[in-house]
């Protein structure tokens, strides 16, 4: 350990970051400050709000939500990270020590691959409910819920944890400007003046892990939900089936195509492409995703009624 600090003190002369930005044109900054201001402000109330409708409602003390509670929990951490630090670019320089760099990168990983669990998490749930609806008891016990709540907090760590240690295996030389408004990987690994092979591969390996497993656990159980809804019967019957897998499949959707074309696109793909597409999956998406589960749950609306009623006759 004290000869890695060593390594770190002689070959890293870059003691903090210049992030620059989502744009360096004047005339946006301001505007974009104001909007993204607002997408936080709306993220923050929307996944609050969810959140504290789940546990003051006991009608929705159930896998299904306390999944939902914890991915609004997530959601809520995620933008924490990210948003506020990348408005303080919009109104002077953003300048990061090297220390926060870090941290901020080690508990952005940690919350989107927790984020990729805990909609896995949901799919199997939904699996349950629709496919084994005469065993959900005992297929989402408490244990099983805990034992897979724990496991997806386990990968989010481990992950984090390995993609940190190595961009701690970077070394810094002059340059410090990161294109972007954050402290991720691949800028980090374009301002590196020693080889990336083996940082690039382990990200690669990573992220594949982190993609693989919950694709094919989303695909699996929502192939046999499918054709489980398919053999219902009624109409009605199916509809229904269909409405409570709809919302999860846009939010999968959502994060998992922004962050694959993120990380395991080729490293000489636009620096530019690199930030639109983070976009959908730090800001937009930790925002819309507890409108994606609210605006069409009946549950939702009731325990909403009967919080504002509580509120309003206190």
């Amino acid at each position: 350990m004290t000869l890695g600090r060593m390594v770190f003190r002689n070959d890293s002369s870059v003691k903090e970051f210049i992030l620059l930005g989502l744009t360096q044109q004047p005339e946006l900054q301001l505007p974009l400050f104001f909007l993204f201001l607002g997408i936080y402000v709306v993220s923050m109330v929307g996944n609050l709000g969810l959140m504290v409708l789940i546990v003051l409602n006991t009608h929705l003390h159930t896998p299904m939500y306390y999944f939902l509670f914890n991915l609004s929990f997530i959601d809520f951490c995620y933008s924490t990270v990210i948003t506020p630090r990348m408005l303080v670019g919009f109104v002077k320089q953003n300048i990061v020590p090297h220390a926060e760099c870090l941290t901020q990168l080690f508990f952005f990983c940690f919350f989107v691959i927790d984020e990729c669990y805990i909609l896995t998490a949901m799919a199997y749930d939904r699996y349950a409910a629709i496919c084994k609806p005469l065993l959900y008891q005992v297929t989402m016990s408490h244990q099983v819920f805990h034992l897979m709540l724990a496991g997806v907090y386990l990968m989010g760590l481990l992950g984090a944890t390995a993609h940190t240690c190595g961009v701690l295996t970077l070394t810094f030389c002059d340059g410090n400007i990161i294109n972007h408004y954050m402290c991720d990987i691949p800028p980090l690994q374009k301002l590196s003046c020693t080889s990336t092979a083996t940082n690039e591969l382990e990200v690669f390996i990573v992220v594949g892990i982190n993609v693989l497993i919950p694709t094919l656990t989303l695909f699996i159980s929502y192939t046999l939900i499918i054709f489980n809804i398919l053999s219902i019967p009624s109409a009605e019957g199916r509809s229904k089936a269909f409405s409570t897998c709809g919302s999860h499949v846009i939010a999968v959707s959502f994060l998992f195509g922004a962050s694959a074309f993120m990380y395991l696109k080729p490293s000489r793909a636009s620096e530019d492409d690199d930030k639109i597409s983070a976009i959908f999956y730090t800001i937009v998406g930790p925002m819309l995703n507890p409108f994606i589960y609210s605006l069409r749950n009946k549950d939702v609306h009731i325990a909403l009624r009967r919080t504002l009623k509580k509120i309003m006759f206190v």
